[in-house]
């Protein structure tokens, strides 16, 4: 499974989560080896081998990876450990779970280099700079542009067309309580329509037949017709994924084709930001600022397209041409501020399920 797979299935409920073990690559012990810098993760964290080397070569410090099996459960274990942590950054907090590792004092305060290049929006601690923005992902509805030229019907592209008639039971979706796109997509509806307003449109959405399976796996490689090329053995051809799902489908496919088999409802998207931070305690807090600003590099985060599947933050990375030519920049994606996701997650999941699953 590649590592926006892995990105996809992960779960993003902090609170269900019990402490998982890390797993090293490396051998040295970063206590006795100041020229190593470890960094605590979750499971997609993939760079190339040669921007790694880069890194060592510009610094000194070689990169040693401690990963979780996912995001939550390493954002957990990172709150578990605090103040004697397994290595000295942590790569893979996102706006969804940012504010409760803040709280909790996970972070040593650190501004990055070259953090100006970064588009104020996305700096989400600016005020005491724990965290440094490193990518961002749109969690968006993905449709089988196949399904949709045969029916010769336009495809839905906003939250609000997806409850009308036309789209009745085209849509499937994860479930909230238990995977990272499905409380995006969730999120999204928050952002979309405020406190007042999601309930009655999921209750619309419900109406309207939409399908709720347990993760991203099952939705897009079971239900959603398509996935693979256009190949899927799904009949829903409506799916919650990301927007950088249509780039990854034509990944290694010769000749490359004009357009990608699926394409992306700009209107449903939600923006997830990345982050990455010093941990407290660490023992090697100057290799780990070190890397806080490799990671801000244009080296670093022009290889972020390639091999996690997200879009950088540095306003001059380019992205590459499978990115340009096959996905969607969203300009305009539907946002909740930390502390409010923080205050509220829980009860927005099980009001979710009482409407939605039960």
């Amino acid at each position: 499974m590649n590592s926006y797979l892995r990105r996809a299935v992960g779960t993003a409920l902090l609170g269900t989560l019990g402490a998982t073990t890390l797993a090293a690559c490396g051998e040295s012990d970063n206590g006795a080896d100041s020229k190593t810098v470890t960094v605590v993760s979750h499971d997609s964290f993939v760079v190339s081998k040669s921007v790694l080397d880069e890194f060592t070569k510009q610094t000194g410090y070689k990169v040693k990876v401690a990963r979780g099996a996912d995001a939550g459960a390493a954002v957990n274990q990172a709150i578990l450990s605090k103040g004697n942590p397994q290595g000295d950054v942590f790569f893979g907090i996102d706006n969804t779970l940012l504010s409760r590792a803040l709280d909790e004092g996970v972070f040593a305060p650190y501004r990055a280099k070259d953090l100006d290049q970064v588009p104020a929006e996305l700096q989400l601690d600016a005020a005491k700079h724990r965290v440094t923005p490193v990518d961002t992902g749109d969690i968006c509805v993905n449709y089988d542009r196949k399904y949709f030229a045969d029916k010769k019907l336009a495809p839905p592209q906003t939250f609000d067309d997806l409850v009308k008639p036309q789209y009745k039971n085209l849509l499937v979706t994860e479930n909230a309580a238990t995977s990272s796109p499905g409380l995006g997509f969730l999120l999204g509806t928050v952002g979309a329509y405020g406190d007042d307003g999601w309930q009655d449109y999921w209750k619309k959405l419900k109406d309207n037949g939409v399908e709720v399976v347990d993760g991203w796996e099952q939705a897009y490689n079971d239900r959603f017709s398509g996935s693979g090329g256009g190949s899927g053995k799904g009949d829903k051809p409506l799916v919650v994924s990301y927007a950088s799902s249509p780039p990854a489908e034509v990944v290694g496919v010769k000749p490359q084709p004009k357009e990608g088999p699926t394409g992306v409802a700009t209107g449903t998207c939600f923006r997830q930001i990345e982050f990455a931070g010093l941990l407290d305690g660490a023992k090697n807090s100057k290799g780990g600022k070190a890397l806080l600003d490799f990671m801000l590099s244009k080296t670093f985060q022009e290889d972020v397209p390639v091999k996690m599947y997200v879009n950088p933050v540095r306003r001059d990375a380019k992205l590459p041409e499978i990115f340009t030519k096959y996905g969607e920049r969203i300009t305009k994606p539907a946002t909740v501020a930390p502390e409010k996701i923080t205050e509220n997650r829980e009860q927005w999941i099980k009001s979710w399920t009482s409407l939605v699953v039960k």
